[in-house]
């Protein structure tokens, strides 16, 4: 069994003595670090910590000198599309040119753009393109992901992009959670009949997806041109029905009680909630459902960012998450999405640390062994460069201060 033993840590951050699966509201400005602190790993398991004054005589079989570096869990990336075909940077000039990404989208690109990409690409193509976008994303720290598909829209296509995922679990170390999103948009060849393309998703997908154990959970875009309420009611209780957990792309660019619904099914997590009122406060005030922010998004196709402050002041929970998909968010780096929420969203490092790590973990249903520096889980750690400490992530967002990575006790 092998161990590693990493020692003189300048700030060790998200120390928990209890295990923590949640953190709300105005808890969430706390961040408990441990200075000049060691960090005993054993085989997969964080096993022991504290400060370097109680390491004498701790031996293992791998040292790690952490001198001016900080280090932290990795990040919890609960929302990502990395499994598509090529690119659509053209739409980006598009959209420089003015086009709006409901115009794009209406001359057949957006979404629809990137099936017809993915329907022509083999599986084994699709795979190594998904594989190099992993490789990058756990240099940059990510430590659990979730993979969604959506970008088939076609019972085999759907189907191909889910086993890719799968092919991507076992081949990798880090925890990766398969969600099936076949109503991401409306093909082409059903624009006259949404409800025909609903009942196959219904009828066939959703079947198919549980009998082959391809996802755990089950997603829809809820939003005007896309999918109303009562698509979402049904396509939630479908894949309810087999067995798959809610979750849902809603009010991304309207509110018109999504979030309500998503949490009538005891939806894991709603996302996006760029617009939001107060009918939405007041549904996630009673629930178990996680609010996530895609800050990067609204980066890139300029649009509102999710209120994160009314959440918080609301004493709910927020997680933030990357979106990494060739349209609207062409990047997963968690630090930038770190960084995104301390400036954009007006959320402190500690809060915005808190929700790319023991919130994002809950968004996919890991927190209990994911998300913090807690003896008994799993040793998903990250080592920074030297760095004046864990503020300095979200203020010098140009730089790569990742060094090193662990997943399950093993550098990557």
């Amino acid at each position: 069994m092998s161990s590693i033993l990493i020692t003189n840590i300048k700030e060790l951050v998200q120390v928990r003595n209890h295990n923590v699966t949640i953190v709300k509201g105005s808890d969430m400005k706390q961040l408990p670090v441990l200075e000049n602190a060691y960090l005993l790993i054993e085989h997969d398991t964080i096993v022991e910590y504290g400060p370097m004054a109680d390491c004498e005589g701790i031996e293992a079989d791998t040292i790690i000198d952490a001198t001016d570096r900080v280090v932290l869990p990795t990040w919890c990336d609960s929302h990502t599309h990395i499994v598509y075909a090529g690119n659509r940077v053209s739409e980006f000039v598009d959209r420089i040119n003015g086009l709006s990404y409901a115009e794009i989208a209406e001359r057949g690109g957006g979404i629809l753009n990137s099936a017809q990409k993915l329907q022509a690409t083999s599986e084994d193509n699709l795979y190594e393109q998904a594989s190099e976008r992993l490789k990058n994303l756990i240099q940059l720290g990510t430590g659990a992901i979730e993979i969604k598909s959506g970008y088939g829209l076609t019972v085999d296509a759907e189907l191909k992009m889910l086993r890719v995922i799968e092919r991507l679990k076992k081949d990798f170390k880090l925890p990766v959670k398969a969600t099936l999103l076949g109503a991401h948009a409306i093909p082409a060849e059903y624009r006259d009949n949404k409800t025909a393309y609903v009942d196959l998703v219904i009828n066939e997908l959703i079947p198919k997806v549980a009998n082959e154990d391809l996802a755990e959970y089950v997603d829809i875009f809820c939003e005007k041109g896309y999918f109303d309420l009562e698509d979402t009611d049904r396509i939630l209780e479908a894949g309810r029905a087999h067995g798959l957990i809610p979750k849902i792309h809603v009010n991304q660019f309207n509110a018109f009680g999504g979030v309500a619904l998503g949490i009538k099914h005891n939806a894991l997590s709603v996302d996006h909630l760029e617009e939001l009122n107060n009918d939405d406060i007041e549904a996630l005030k009673g629930s178990e459902t996680m609010p996530v922010a895609l800050p990067l998004c609204s980066y890139f196709l300029s649009i509102p960012y999710t209120p994160a402050r009314q959440l918080l002041d609301a004493e709910l929970p927020v997680a933030i998450a990357s979106d990494y998909n060739p349209g609207s968010t062409p990047s997963g780096n968690m630090n930038q999405v770190v960084s995104a929420a301390c400036i954009k969203l007006k959320m402190t490092p500690e809060e915005a640390i808190n929700a790319a790590t023991i919130n994002g973990a809950y968004a996919i249903g890991l927190s209990n062994m994911y998300g913090s520096i807690c003896r008994g889980k799993k040793a998903n750690v990250m080592i920074t460069k030297p760095i004046p400490g864990y503020h300095y992530l979200p203020y010098a967002f140009g730089d790569h201060h990742i060094d090193k990575v662990i997943i399950h006790g093993e550098v990557q």
